[in-house]
């Protein structure tokens, strides 16, 4: 419901960028920590001289929950708002409008963590990484990794269940094979990413297209040239980055620790594979994701009372505090606890915060001016382009969720497009360049997040390793100021 609100003005760019910059201070007094931050020259001498104002030193000396920054933030923006002349009420509303966004994200969250309670207690993930481990070889894991996720995500269109089944089983045969999983995180968060930016299942291929003007498969067949080239640089670099990795003799007896304990542990059975296929299949046929997860979860329970004998208690412990394993083996305990609804408040939270953060940054038009700021710097189509696309990235930061980081700049930029006269497929293109591309990596984004949660790997420490969303905004921007594959409306469609 909407709240009466007397003309509220519209904010200048320094009373936008406010909260912004706020958000960013408070976020890396969050994040740093100097007992335990390495010297860096230059940046080390700044901080210890931050470090002794009042107050904010100690802060410095701490890790702090990213909820915290998040409500401090959204706190300056509400103020913010208050002085363009919102009322609180329409304040609320605006916060009650962004975690509306983030309702299914967040229920999706919660099933996420049953089913990996449930499929670790029903032996499905270990199985999965025995025989990945007798399959894979660490020299090419990091680029099979990325290939297989990339499979799975284009069949099934969903990063978040392609990351949410064959990812978690991927981190462990990562771990098996003593591939550091920050950088096994970044090929499953790449190859999940490729699918969901590529796949006509993917609800923001057909978003993009959908708020841009343009058609679905020829906005497909655009992603391509840039999609394409940035995806095989990505491959090159994993099979690189791989060659660092196995042969060596430690790293045999590793596996050969972690497939003996794992086999002695569970019962492995190909009977197992009952419950991913299930999942794939149900998102296969346009299933949505929450009843899908959900089945999934049920058969894991199942299969563990079934399968391992699992009592009906112990299963839903699993289902809702996650999995404590006792194989004996340190590593593999500490592979295996994990999962559970509970690990997922976190999450939600970060989630829930981020999100009445960027609710009342977009309802009280500052998300607006400061995008309406980065058009007016642009310059040519390769301007305009690279606006496009800081601006997805911006909104990911700012108003942190993929749907908004598409919709916003595109229903920004769709007139800018067509009096510069390019066809709405390159406004679609570089939607999904950027927006849907630099969502996971993002720690307050709900796709970082969802990552997080999932995978056990924080954002920042794959982000380096996620080398096709790195890439590809990079190539969206190097074709628009070449020139390359970009498409021009006719004289009369832009007179239309």
């Amino acid at each position: 419901m909407s709240v009466p609100n007397p003309a509220p003005r519209l904010p200048t760019l320094t009373e936008a960028l406010t909260p912004v910059v706020c958000l960013f201070v408070f976020l890396a007094a969050a994040v740093i920590d100097l007992d335990t931050l390495p010297p860096i020259p230059g940046l080390t001498p700044f901080l210890q001289a931050c470090a002794s104002i009042p107050y904010f030193g100690a802060v410095l000396h701490t890790s702090i929950p990213t909820q915290l920054p998040l409500i401090g933030a959204s706190a300056v923006a509400a103020l913010m708002a208050l002085r363009l002349g919102w009322k609180w009420q329409a304040i609320e509303v605006s916060f009650m409008d962004g975690i509306r966004l983030s309702l299914i994200a967040c229920l999706i969250l919660l099933l996420v963590g049953m089913l990996i309670g449930t499929w670790i207690a029903a032996g499905i993930v270990p199985m999965l990484i025995v025989y990945g481990l007798q399959l894979l070889s660490p020299h090419y894991f990091l680029l099979a990794a990325c290939l297989i996720c990339c499979v799975v995500s284009l069949a099934t269109g969903s990063s978040w269940t392609t990351v949410g089944t064959i990812g978690i089983a991927l981190i462990g045969i990562g771990a098996g094979l003593g591939v550091p999983l920050p950088m096994v995180a970044g090929a499953i968060v790449s190859g999940a990413y490729f699918g969901d930016k590529m796949s006509p299942l993917s609800d923001t291929t057909n978003l993009a297209p959908a708020v841009s003007g343009s058609e679905l498969f020829e906005h497909i067949r655009h992603m391509a040239y840039t999609t394409g080239p940035s995806l095989l640089l990505a491959l090159i670099l994993y099979w690189l980055l791989g060659l660092r990795y196995g042969g060596s003799h430690a790293s045999l007896a590793m596996i050969e620790a972690i497939s003996t304990a794992l086999s002695r542990h569970y019962v492995i059975t190909p009977w197992l594979l009952l419950a991913p296929a299930v999942v794939l299949l149900m998102v296969l046929f346009r299933a949505p994701a929450l009843p899908a997860i959900f089945a999934g979860a049920l058969l894991g329970g199942i299969l563990a009372s079934g399968v391992q004998g699992s009592s009906f208690a112990s299963v839903l412990e699993a289902a809702y505090s996650g999995y404590k394993a006792t194989t004996g083996v340190a590593s593999v305990d500490e592979l295996l606890t994990r999962g559970g609804m509970s690990s997922m408040y976190g999450t939600i939270g970060i989630i829930l915060c981020a999100m009445c953060f960027g609710g009342v940054m977009e309802k009280s038009g500052m998300l607006g001016v400061i995008a309406g700021a980065v058009l007016r710097l642009a310059r040519g189509t390769g301007g305009l382009i690279s606006a496009t696309l800081v601006t997805c990235l911006g909104v990911n930061i700012i108003a942190p969720d993929q749907y908004l980081s598409i919709v916003v700049p595109g229903r920004m930029y769709r007139d800018a497009f067509r009096q510069a006269g390019l066809h709405p497929k390159n406004l679609s293109r570089c939607l999904e360049d950027a927006g849907t591309i630099t969502s996971p990596l993002i720690p307050w984004n709900s796709c970082g997040a969802y990552m997080f949660a999932t995978l056990g790997v924080f954002p920042f420490a794959y982000l380096p390793y996620a080398f096709f969303n790195l890439i590809n905004p990079l190539v969206s921007a190097l074709y628009g100021w070449m020139g390359w594959t970009i498409t021009r409306l006719r004289d009369e469609r832009k007179d239309s």
